[in-house]
């Protein structure tokens, strides 16, 4: 403890390492001079071999968790290049979107496929329970548990058993390099209706641009009203939000945003929307959180989307990561954001909300064959059809 606290002392000696919200609890001394002694002495004179690395690591990570966040972290080097791994699209795997959290004793639920996917040509669909990777039993882990011994090297063969309502089956995929689609879109009937049905993963640098394509593609192709898929949508970029937005608000506000650092800011929309005359269901659960409520929240307050789906996750702030010079990152809060009607969503400060509140309820089914949640959006948007 009294290393940890050192360190933390340290720390303070060089602010440029500490987040601006906790950088004054441990700037005492601006010559850094005492911060420095303490170390020296530390290294000089504990009867142990002091790992400096580790020490600085352990204390960065104290001092974040001491704010009392569940959404601000340290990254130390190693876990920020595993994260920069995770965030680039290019993975090897069979391509498949699985439920997050902890596996029931029914297995993992499959909640996507990705189209031309190893996954996809085994024959996997949504609702797929996979209960079995090679020998190893999946009830009771979690679901990251689970990724990690689906994904793999490209070239190399998984077993998975998967179970399909009373059917189970067992089936051998090769892994594949996979590009992870961040929007998708295609066109959906319902009673004779096109409905262009469009789904975004997550708010990444680029994904207003690519959902805005797939829009125009599901307009050329005929669609007569939109659905915007935002399930399991964990967030990502404020810019992203706006520029997803702006699809479909022509102008006025989308969002605005608050910060100790930084004065209150108000994001319009960009120009550039498709009539506002197409009918439009944004299609939500609880793990639509952050970005991804953003759009949501906005669609609705400019009553330009009707919600479809469960109440939202309920994260009323945003984080920035800054990368620090030895290599690791601060992942850190650094504001609230507000809806067009100055709703936030959040609990007050960090703690969770109430999320939004959607216009239709209706409850997921993961282990159903087909979608009920998205049988109910195209039954809601295709009656504004005129």
């Amino acid at each position: 403890m009294l290393l940890v606290l050192l360190v933390g002392i340290w720390l303070g000696g060089h602010p440029g390492w500490i987040p601006g919200p906790v950088r004054n609890a441990f700037v005492e001394d601006s010559g850094g001079q005492l911060v420095n002694e303490a170390v020296s002495i530390v290294s000089r004179d504990y009867y142990r071999t002091v790992n400096r690395t580790k020490l600085v690591n352990t204390g960065m990570a104290a001092m974040v968790a001491s704010l009392n966040d569940p959404y601000s972290h340290y990254y130390d080097p190693s876990a920020y290049r595993s994260f920069l791994n995770q965030s680039n699209p290019h993975l090897s795997g069979v391509g498949i979107d699985v439920q997050a959290g902890t596996i029931g004793p029914r297995g993992l639920a499959v909640i996507d496929v990705f189209p031309r996917s190893p996954a996809a040509g085994a024959g996997l669909v949504h609702g797929d329970r996979i209960v079995k990777v090679g020998s190893q039993t999946l009830a009771g882990r979690s679901s990251e548990f689970a990724s990690g011994l689906i994904k793999g090297r490209a070239g190399t063969r998984v077993v998975l058993t998967v179970v399909r309502g009373a059917h189970t089956k067992v089936v051998s995929i090769v892994r594949a390099n996979i590009v992870v689609p961040v929007a998708a879109g295609a066109i959906v009937s319902y009673h004779g209706i096109k409905i262009g049905s469009l789904r975004l993963t997550t708010f990444s640098e680029g994904s207003g641009a690519q959902l805005r394509t797939d829009v125009e593609k599901v307009l050329h192709a005929g669609a007569r009203a939109l659905i915007l898929d935002l399930r399991e949508n964990g967030g990502g970029l404020v810019n992203e939000a706006v520029n997803v937005a702006s699809i479909f608000v022509p102008d006025g506000t989308i969002v605005s945003t608050a910060g100790r650092s930084q004065p209150r800011q108000v994001y319009l929309a960009r120009g550039g929307a498709i009539s506002t005359s197409i009918p439009m269901v944004v299609l939500v659960n609880r793990d639509t959180a952050s970005a991804a409520e953003i759009v949501t929240g906005a669609l609705q307050d400019r009553g330009r989307a009707t919600v479809v789906g469960t109440r939202t996750y309920g994260k009323g702030v945003f984080q920035e990561i800054e990368p620090i010079s030895n290599g690791g990152a601060l992942d850190i809060t650094v504001g609230e954001y507000f809806t067009p009607s100055g709703h936030n969503l959040g609990g007050g400060g960090v703690r969770q909300g109430a999320g939004i509140k959607p216009n239709v309820y209706t409850a997921a089914n993961p282990t159903a064959k087909a979608d009920p949640a998205l049988t109910t959006a195209e039954r809601v948007v295709a009656a504004r059809v005129r």
